[in-house]
């Protein structure tokens, strides 16, 4: 979505609004994003009460834990919302507009008034590395070792999700491409130089150059 300056909201900004107010019907609810997003998202559901979990990206994967973890919501950085209180658990871009328009007078606010209060750390947007299909998985994997092997705070739910005292960064294998995926998010400008650095080495490392981002 796009508010009245001009700025794009993105599925995981989108995703706090949804879940800032259904977590004031559904206290403690688990609320589900895949890897992609933004740790503000994360924080930010926890600090309302609920309860967040990291997941795969993909609609099936997304639906799939809805289901196992009784989810009332879950959502995509791709923008694919999934509402399941009083719905039926799957995205419906026209049920998440109108969802939207009916928080926003609620609440007695704009979009652009809910945009104001989030916080904005620079990030890169999705990046997509070219990367032959019998090579993709293979090279996520011996990321995952390096991080082990390193002691990294990595999550590896869907590739290798590194949390370090100047942001994250993500590398992931895509489903349907023959491409890796990968995100950075830092605290300031200088800090995402470092963990885009600290990426393409560790890349390297693994078997691929990648150009400079």
């Amino acid at each position: 979505m796009i508010d009245g300056q001009g700025r794009i909201l993105w599925g995981d900004q989108l995703l706090l609004l949804y879940a800032e107010d259904l977590l004031q019907r559904h206290p403690g609810a688990t609320i589900i994003a895949d890897v992609k997003a933004s740790q503000v998202l994360f924080d930010g559901v926890a600090a309302l009460g609920g309860k967040p979990v990291m997941w795969k990206a993909g609609h099936s994967l997304i639906k799939a834990a809805m289901k196992e973890l009784d989810s009332p919501l879950a959502g995509e950085m791709s923008g694919h919302m999934f509402f399941a209180e009083d719905y039926y658990g799957f995205d419906d871009a026209i049920y998440g507009a109108l969802l939207v328009l009916r928080i926003l007078t609620k609440q007695g606010r704009s979009l652009a008034d809910f945009y104001d209060t989030l916080p904005q750390p620079p990030s890169t947007p999705e990046l997509r590395f070219p990367c032959e299909e019998a090579d993709k998985f293979p090279i996520v994997e011996r990321l995952q070792k390096r991080m082990q092997e390193q002691g990294a705070n990595c999550v590896t739910i869907d590739g290798a999700r590194v949390t370090t005292a100047d942001g994250w960064w993500l590398v992931r294998a895509s489903n349907t491409q023959n491409i890796l995926v990968a995100r950075c998010e830092g605290r300031d400008q200088d800090a995402l130089q470092r963990l885009k650095t600290t990426l393409s080495n560790e890349l390297a490392a693994c078997g691929l150059q990648v150009e400079r981002f």
